[in-house]
């Protein structure tokens, strides 16, 4: 599920880079999100240009 906003702590996946593995967003500030992914760190995102995916663990 894509959404427009994202918090500190909410767990997201980037569709185009699926082996960067799940991020937690660190920080949203107008359209600039930093997360940091499992697989490639600390990255900054244009939110305008990259539509991030929430995260939901599946509690089975």
């Amino acid at each position: 599920m894509s959404k427009n906003y994202f918090e500190p702590g909410d767990l997201v996946i980037n569709p185009e880079h699926p082996e960067w593995g799940v991020g937690q967003v660190q920080s949203s500030i107008n359209n600039r999100i930093t997360a940091n992914f499992d697989h490639n760190g600390k990255v900054v995102i244009n939110s305008e240009e990259v539509i991030l995916e929430e995260y939901i663990e599946d509690n089975l």
